[in-house]
């Protein structure tokens, strides 16, 4: 994402996507839904593992 969360974590897994994405914090755990809208407008870089 272009800012970080608020704990400092930079990474995120991507856990559903649909109309709304669901994020979790790589760093704390934190789970996060965003609507694809501004999710796709605030992701920087995608990561492939």
């Amino acid at each position: 994402m272009k800012k970080p969360h608020p704990c400092g974590g930079r990474i995120f897994s991507v856990l559903r996507v649909g109309m709304d994405f669901k994020l979790k914090c790589e760093q704390c755990g934190h789970e996060v839904m965003l609507p694809r809208r501004k999710a796709e407008k605030n992701i920087k870089k995608i990561m492939v593992e």
